[in-house]
């Protein structure tokens, strides 16, 4: 990933490829022209206090994640400004929000793909914002690039540019505490989102069920985390019948993998759950053409519970965290659940299975039965769940449901103040009886309308009685089909990490669960 230091060094003097500055929208009575945000005060006198009107003359306007280029002034050891766009100008006694900076940050990172060097000088005037800005330039900065010309082009990343190779952070002081400890946070995570999305937009035939597993063994042994993987022998020994119906019909076994990280201190243990079809096909009940293509990306929920697991233990949180990945491919076989099969699941209850497409509620039902029995204070189980939720809330937001208002509520501050939209979303109790079946305790479908919080209300079915639970169901945000923008890129998010670690965090604290 790209390097990031702290300085608190001269801009004129610095070397790099390019200084990148904030430029936030003006007010009306500014004319509505850019205006230069702090940060970029040595560029602005540079220019005889008229880079405002430079910029505007350009056409840059500071709208959020408008990219500006011109060249450094004289005497700068840098050769190019970027100035990049933040959006409104906030309140005369209000900083810029951290993610108008990680944005900001973001959109510089893969504008500058190519280059060496980058210097940073957004508007910082805490830690928290440093770690914002640190966020976006390593989120930004990512590049899959592993099946082009085998990984071994380093030209291969953003149009035949590598990633940008090093940022300097400006506004902290390199031995500031507080500074440095945010920049390590920040790059933490990033670095396990950015895992998350590597295992996202890797296609499904070189990750299948038992290579995710193996890829879990090997991060858990790195950062000392307790893993155990079930196989299809031990998951017919224990039950599952869930997940070994999804995974019926592929020649990929499926697995359910346990992730255990344990601090001595903690007072608290959350329990996370991420749905991991590692390729969907629908199975019998078959996707329509234009619908199988991205379908790898179904185990991003999974993937978003490893990276959280993993990332909790690299920052040491005083916060029990189990990670729970139920991992199957669904496909269409001779083997293959069929619709009208009855499941038992691992809870001993049985499931009438009307859609075999309807997948992903079943392989986490048997991983939320698993992980209610260890009775953790709260479980939150993270899935791309349903298409219903996609036509709710749009391609960049998730919906959270949850057992307990409050824990809800909770959730979704969490989700706001990493910077990931998020909606709260009820769990009508008269959408529980269209699952009603003839044949079994419960059937995978229900009413067509509202079928994102049935599927809710199907998973709360599994749920340890009195244990507190979320459900995150991130099917539009998960892959980004589209151009990239801000610090996301096309292909795998990541989406919901950010939430979980920070709801780990506040857990560790004693302020959720």
């Amino acid at each position: 990933m790209t390097a990031l230091t702290l300085s608190t060094a001269a801009v004129p003097g610095l070397r790099a490829d390019a200084i990148v500055i904030g430029v936030a929208k003006g007010t009306a009575s500014k004319a509505g022209g850019p205006v230069v945000a702090p940060g970029a005060e040595a560029v602005d006198q540079a220019y005889d206090g008229g880079l405002a009107g430079v910029l505007e003359t350009l056409g840059a306007s500071g709208a959020e994640g408008e990219v500006t280029k011109l060249p450094a002034p004289s005497g700068f050891k840098a050769p190019l400004v970027v100035a990049v766009g933040l959006g409104a100008r906030p309140g005369k006694d209000s900083g810029y929000d951290g993610e108008a900076l990680r944005r900001a940050a973001g959109v510089a990172a893969r504008t500058l793909a190519g280059s060496k060097k980058a210097v940073f000088a957004l508007p910082v005037t805490d830690a928290a914002g440093a770690g914002a800005v640190a966020e976006g330039v390593l989120l930004g900065a990512y590049s899959f690039d592993a099946y082009k010309d085998n990984g071994k082009n380093s030209g291969n990343g953003r149009n035949g540019k590598a990633p940008l190779a090093e940022g300097v952070l400006l506004g902290g002081k390199p031995r500031d505490k507080a500074f440095k400890a945010a920049v390590e946070r920040a790059t933490t995570v990033a670095e396990e989102l950015n895992r998350a999305r590597d295992l996202i937009n890797t296609p499904p035939n070189d990750l299948d069920p038992e290579a995710f597993a193996a890829v879990a063994q090997a991060a858990a042994k790195e950062h000392g985390i307790k893993v155990q993987v079930l196989d299809e022998k031990a998951l017919t020994k224990g039950g599952y019948g869930g997940i070994l119906g999804v995974g019926a019909g592929s020649a990929a076994g499926p697995r359910l993998v346990k992730l255990s990280y344990t601090s001595s201190k903690a007072k608290k243990h959350l329990a996370l759950v991420g749905k991991g079809i590692t390729y969907d096909s629908g199975g019998i009940s078959l996707k329509p053409a234009g619908h199988n293509e991205t379908m790898k990306c179904d185990m991003s929920g999974a993937a978003a519970v490893f990276a959280a697991v993993v990332a909790a233990a690299r920052l040491g949180l005083e916060v029990n965290v189990t990670g729970w990945l139920a991992l199957a491919e669904n496909m269409p076989s001779g083997s293959a659940t069929r619709p009208g099969d009855v499941l038992r699941m691992y809870s001993g209850k049985t499931v009438e299975v009307l859609n075999t497409d309807a997948e992903g509620r079943l392989v986490l039902a048997d991983a939320l039965w698993a992980a209610s029995a260890e009775k953790p204070d709260a479980i939150v189980d993270v899935a791309t769940l349903t298409g219903a939720m996609v036509l709710a809330l749009g391609n960049r937001t998730f919906g959270i449901m949850a057992n307990d208002d409050a824990f809800r509520s909770a959730v979704h501050e969490a989700a706001e103040e990493v910077g990931e939209p998020a909606w709260q979303m009820p769990l009508p109790e008269h959408l529980r009886k269209g699952m009603d079946s003839a044949t079994a305790d419960i059937a995978n479908m229900g009413e067509r309308m509202g079928g994102g919080l049935v599927a809710g209300l199907f998973l709360r079915e599994f749920v340890g009685e009195g244990i507190t639970w979320a459900h995150l169901d991130i099917a539009g945000p998960a892959f980004n089909e589209g151009g990239p923008f801000g610090y996301t890129p096309k292909g795998g998010t990541g989406s919901a990490v950010r939430t979980l670690v920070r709801i780990a965090e506040l857990a560790a604290a004693g302020e959720i669960g």
